[in-house]
C-alpha cells in the first residue's frame, strides 16, 4: 500500500518542480533517522503478513462474474469496528489501489514463540469471514492474484466504462472508477506516472499459443478509441495492457519482520533476496490477463510495467537531454544491491545512483553499502505530493518515505518510524496470493521459519545479484517449478574463510526448485530438511508441530511437482473447460465457472487434490495457550529492559 499521507494532491507540474526539494529533504530526514536509531538494540522478533482480497459478484442467471466496486464502503464499516475495539482488534483493514480490493493484516504482530505459527491460519480465516459478513449473498471475497477479465468490456458492478481521452489513466480498457476513490493517492499516482513517462504505460505479455490461437494475435485497438499511441506500443502475439490497474489491481501476499538491530535487518535483507524468485515461482498464480491465457504464470512483469514512469531517455530509447540517468529497471522490480558486508562481493550489477546524494550520505558517516542503496532509490522522482506535506521538519520522515515507498522492490529495508517503538524491519514482497488460507499460512510459516534458520545456523544463501535477476525472469515462465533450473548457492552451511576463498563463480550452480526445497542427497541439504533439523531442537507443542508439518508438506509437494501451482491449475482448468475454444481467449462463462470453483475450494465445499491433498489439514487455533503467552511476555519484557 505504501505511504498514505493525508491532504490535497498537487498538480503534476507542481510536483515535478518540487522533486529536488523532496529528494534533498528526504535525505536530511534519513540521515537524522539513521544517526538517531543506528545503535538501537534488543528489539525482539515480531512479524506479520499482509493479504489482499478481491470482491467478486456472481450473476448466476447469466453466468457472469464481475468485480464489485465496494471497497470504500466496506472499509468504512470495518474501520469503525476497529475503532470501537482498538485494544483487542484481531484484524486491521486498509485501502488498496483498486476499488474492488481490500487489504488486511493481523490486529497485532506475531512474536517469537513457535506457538504463534499455529494462529496464522486461524487469523486469516477470521479476516476472510469478517469481511465476507459485510457482503451481499451473491458476493464473495476471493484471494485471487489477477481477475481473468480485468479490462474486458463491462467487468465491474456497477457497470463502468473507459474514457481513453480523459481521466487519470486514459486507458482503452480500464475505467477510472476501478481506482480506489477514498484516498487521493491512487488516482494521483496513476495520473503522475503517465505524465512523467510522457505516455501511457505499456505492458506486453506473450500470448499462450493454443491450437486455434489466431496468428498473428492482435487487438483491434482503433475500435476502442485508440489515437494511434496504443497501436504503436502494442506488440503482435502479445496481450497489450495500458494502465496501472492491470498491475496494482493484482493481489499478493507480503511479510514484514522486525530485526533485533540494523545489522540483523541487513543480513535478512540480503539472505532472503536469492529466495525471492524461488518463492515467486512456487506461488505462481496468474496466467490470465485481460481475458487471454498468457505464456507467463506470474504478475511480476505486469506490475513492473504498470508503474514504469521512466521517460524514453531513461529507458535508453533516446539520448539523455532532459534527464540525468539511463535507468535499467522500473521502480517496481527486483533489488539491485546487497546491504551487508558479507553481501558486498556479490554486488556485480553496475548500480545507477545519484552521486551527489551518495557523497552527502558518506560525509554524514553512513557506510558505503547503505549510502549507495539510498542513493540508488533516490534516482527516482516523487510521483505523488500533497500540499500540506511540502514543508516538513528534518525530524519527520514523509519526504524520505515518499521516495522509499514508491520503490516497490522484491525486498524493502524499512527504517524505524520517528518516535516509535517499532524497530528495523525487512519486507518480503514477491509472493502471489494463494486461493486458500491454508496455502497462504503455509508460505508465511515457511518463510518466517527460514529467517529463524538463517540466523540460527548462520546460513549463507548469497549469489551474484545478476544471477538473482536471471532467476526472476525464469520464475515467471510457464510451469517454472517443473521445467526451469535456477541459480542457487551450493554450500549454504559453511561460513568463514573457507567459504570466501572459493571463486564466486564456483559457489553456485543450477538447481531445480525440488532440489532447493527438498534437497538432493550428497549434493544439497534442502531448505525444508534444514527447517526440520532446527525444529528438532526446539520445544514445540503438539498442535503447532502438526500444523507446521502440514504446511511444510504442502510446499515440499509443490516443489517436487506432485502438486500444481495455482497458475498451472488455472491454466489446466481453462483448457479443459467445454466453453474454451483452444484460442487462448477466456470468456465470461469460463471465468464464471473458474471463480465459482475457486470459491468452492476456498470454503472447502469443492476438493482439489491437484492443489491441496485433502489429508493436509492443520490444527490451527485462534490463540496460544495462556501459560506460553505469559512466559513469552516475561521474556520479551526482560529483553526489552536490558
Amino acid at each position: 500500500m505504501g505511504l498514505l499521507s493525508e491532504g490535497n494532491p498537487l498538480s503534476w507540474e507542481k510536483t515535478k518542480q518540487l522533486a529536488e526539494h523532496v529528494r534533498e529533504h528526504g535525505i536530511i530526514q534519513f540521515i537524522n533517522l539513521y544517526h538517531k536509531l543506528k545503535d538501537r538494540q534488543g528489539d525482539v522478533l515480531k512479524w506479520g503478513d499482509e493479504i489482499e482480497y478481491m470482491i467478486v459478484k456472481f450473476d448466476d442467471l447469466n453466468k457472469k462474474a464481475t468485480l464489485a466496486l465496494r471497497g470504500q464502503e466496506l472499509l468504512k464499516t470495518l474501520n469503525e469496528k476497529e475503532a470501537i475495539h482498538s485494544e483487542s482488534v484481531k484484524s486491521v483493514w486498509n485501502p488498496e489501489y483498486a476499488s474492488y480490493m481490500l487489504e488486511a493484516t493481523p490486529g497485532k504482530p506475531y512474536g517469537g514463540l513457535l506457538a504463534h505459527f499455529n494462529i496464522v491460519e486461524a487469523n486469516m480465516r477470521y479476516r476472510r469471514e469478517e469481511a465476507q459478513k459485510q457482503l451481499n449473498s451473491n458476493e464473495r471475497l476471493l484471494t485471487l492474484t489477477s481477475f481473468p477479465r480485468l479490462g474486458c468490456g463491462v467487468f465491474t458492478t456497477p457497470p463502468s466504462y473507459p474514457t481513453p481521452g480523459d481521466g487519470a489513466s486514459r486507458s482503452l480498457f480500464i475505467p477510472d472508477e476501478v481506482i480506489y476513490g477514498g484516498h487521493p493517492r491512487f488516482k494521483t499516482l496513476t495520473r503522475n506516472i503517465r505524465l512523467r513517462r510522457g505516455e501511457k504505460v505499456a505492458i506486453n505479455l506473450p500470448v499462450y499459443r493454443d491450437d486455434r490461437t489466431m496468428s498473428p494475435f492482435k487487438d483491434d485497438l482503433k475500435a476502442l478509441g485508440d489515437d494511434g499511441s496504443s497501436e504503436e506500443a502494442a506488440k503482435p502475439d502479445h496481450v497489450y495492457m495500458d494502465a496501472m490497474a492491470f498491475g496494482m489491481g493484482c493481489c499478493c501476499l507480503q511479510l514484514t519482520f522486525q530485526a533485533c538491530n540494523i545489522n540483523e535487518a541487513r543480513t535478512l535483507y540480503d539472505q532472503l533476496t536469492p529466495l525471492c524468485p524461488i518463492m515467486l515461482a512456487l506461488t505462481a498464480a496468474s496466467p490470465i490477463h485481460r481475458g487471454v491465457l498468457t505464456d507467463v504464470d506470474c504478475r511480476w512483469s505486469v506490475i513492473s510495467g504498470a508503474v514504469d514512469c521512466r521517460t524514453r531517455e531513461e529507458r535508453g530509447l533516446e539520448p539523455l537531454k532532459n534527464h540525468r540517468f539511463v535507468i535499467p529497471k522500473s521502480r517496481y522490480d527486483s533489488i539491485d544491491s546487497y546491504l551487508s558486508i558479507q553481501g558486498d562481493p556479490y554486488n556485480d550489477v553496475p548500480l545507477v545512483m545519484d552521486n551527489n546524494i551518495y557523497n552527502k550520505l558518506r560525509d554524514a558517516n553512513i557506510d558505503h553499502l547503505l549510502a549507495q542503496h539510498v542513493a540508488h532509490l533516490f534516482i527516482r522522482d516523487t510521483v505523488s505530493l500533497f500540499s500540506e506535506k511540502v514543508n516538513q521538519a528534518p525530524t519527520d520522515s514523509d519526504h524520505f518515505e515518499n521516495i522509499q515507498s514508491t520503490n516497490w522492490q522484491t525486498m524493502r529495508f524499512k527504517v524505524p518510524p520517528p518516535n516509535s517503538p517499532i524497530g528495523w524491519r525487512v519486507e518480503f514482497r514477491p509472493c502471489e496470493i494463494q486461493l486458500t488460507d491454508f496455502e497462504n499460512a503455509a508460505f508465511v510459516v515457511f518463510v518466517v521459519l527460514l529467517t529463524r534458520v538463517i540466523l540460527s545456523y548462520k546460513l549463507n544463501l548469497l549469489i551474484p545479484i545478476s544471477k538473482v535477476d536471471e532467476n526472476m525472469t525464469k520464475a515467471q515462465k510457464r510451469s517454472a517449478v517443473r521445467e526451469e533450473v535456477f541459480w542457487f548457492r551450493k554450500d549454504i552451511t559453511s561460513s568463514g574463510q573457507q567459504a570466501s576463498d572459493m571463486p564466486i563463480e564456483h559457489q553456485y550452480g543450477a538447481m531445480t526448485i525440488n532440489q532447493i526445497i527438498n534437497g538432493k542427497e550428497g549434493v544439497f541439504p534442502g531448505l525444508i530438511p534444514l527447517i526440520n533439523s532446527y525444529l528438532s531442537g526446539m520445544d514445540v507443542d503438539t498442535d503447532t508441530h502438526c500444523s507446521i508439518q502440514q504446511y511444510l508438506k504442502l510446499i515440499q509437494r509443490r516443489a517436487s511437482g506432485e502438486l500444481l501451482t495455482t497458475a498451472s491449475w488455472i491454466r489446466q482448468f481453462v483448457r479443459q473447460h467445454p466453453a474454451y475454444k483452444q484460442d487462448s481467449l477466456v470468456n465470461d462463462e469460463v471465468t464464471y465457472d473458474l471463480l465459482k470453483t475457486i470459491d468452492g475450494i476456498q470454503n472447502g465445499s469443492i476438493p482439489c487434490p491437484e492443489l491441496i491433498i485433502p489429508s493436509l489439514v492443520s490444527k490451527t487455533q485462534e490463540s496460544i495457550p495462556s501459560a506460553m503467552e505469559k512466559v513469552y511476555c516475561g521474556e520479551v519484557n526482560n529483553c526489552c529492559d536490558s
